[in-house]
């Protein structure tokens, strides 16, 4: 879905006031729903979500937490997602060589680039696939709100431009659950990006006790972007921030589309696309997520970015005191 302007105005926004009733009552259920005790998985569990509806940088965060278990904590991780956007219910194994996003959604087959993922709508059953296959460690891309699965340690992903909107439930908002009820589920936030919007989020966790982990997109090989000709198109959360990091490494926007989050690409959409391009005499240029919804036979550039963490020390000794030798038995 694309997220409605009013959703980053005030919450005196007559479209926010009309439909605060509905926001109390959604938000009201699904906090009851995410308040109920879970069940351990076979090996301790680490989940990546966030408070809002939408993009705010979950996937790079899982795979920034995963380098850090396999790479510095000598960990197994394997990534756990619901496949959202997919049509199979799982649990399955992803294989890139035989699924597509229209089976298993767009986020696993990222993640299947670095590490064994697993698609399961059932989080425990995922989650014992996940032992199955070898994993002592399951990073769960997604998934605050759900209540199946206990985490050992739930990180909340907040973007510094966005924030959480006006802080309503939805529909009058972004919220999928009033703030106040998401704290005790959380055990620390990870704050992507410089902006405003984030500071009250982030003070609120620091006056709770809990860890603001800060960390930033490192676009790769960002010489290759500068005073380069690009008609560029993304169907994420924000795609206003990947125009904008193109933009601040020097690449000439001639063309900039916007889709919804997760948006099946047509024939219609990419023909559109490519007039424009040839047009313009520029490349086509999207990101990783939207790469994999393409056609194989699509061709076109991508931007590719990496997380880094401001103290990436402090986040290791986190991961180290929640995760490290836990034996967790359903």
């Amino acid at each position: 879905m694309r997220a409605p302007d009013f959703w980053t105005r005030a919450p005196s926004h007559p479209l926010a006031r009309l439909l605060a009733p509905a926001g109390h009552v959604y938000g009201a259920v699904t906090a009851r729903r995410m308040d109920r005790p879970g069940t351990f998985g076979p090996c301790p569990v680490l989940c990546v979500g966030n408070f809002t509806l939408g993009g705010a940088g979950k996937t790079p965060s899982a795979l920034a937490l995963a380098r850090i278990l396999r790479d510095e904590l000598g960990r197994h991780p394997a990534f756990l997602s619901r496949g959202y956007g997919g049509r199979l219910a799982g649990p399955v194994m992803v294989d890139p060589t035989l699924h597509g996003a229209a089976e298993i959604g767009d986020e696993p087959l990222l993640l299947a680039q670095s590490a064994v993922t697993v698609v399961s709508r059932d989080r425990l059953a995922g989650s014992s696939l996940c032992a199955e296959l070898g994993a002592d460690t399951v990073v769960m891309d997604d998934g605050l709100q759900n209540p199946h699965l206990r985490k050992d340690l739930a990180l909340a992903v907040v973007d510094g431009g966005a924030g959480i909107g006006n802080g309503l439930p939805f529909p009058a908002g972004p919220l999928r659950v009033p703030l106040a009820r998401q704290w005790p589920h959380v055990g620390g936030l990870i704050v992507i990006g410089d902006g405003q919007a984030g500071n009250p989020v982030a003070w609120e966790a620091v006056t709770r006790g809990l860890p603001v982990h800060r960390a930033r997109l490192v676009p790769e090989e960002p010489e290759r972007w500068k005073d380069r000709r690009v008609v560029a198109f993304a169907g994420i959360g924000r795609p206003q921030k990947f125009f904008d990091t193109l933009t601040d490494l020097g690449a000439r926007i001639v063309g900039a589309r916007g889709f919804p989050d997760h948006h099946p690409y047509r024939a219609d959409d990419l023909d559109v696309l490519r007039r424009l391009a040839d047009r313009e005499g520029a490349s086509l240029v999207t990101t990783e997520k939207d790469a994999v919804r393409l056609p194989a036979e699509v061709k076109v550039a991508v931007l590719r970015v990496t997380l880094a963490f401001d103290d990436p020390a402090a986040l290791r000794r986190q991961l180290a005191d929640r995760l490290t030798g836990r034996d967790r038995s359903p």
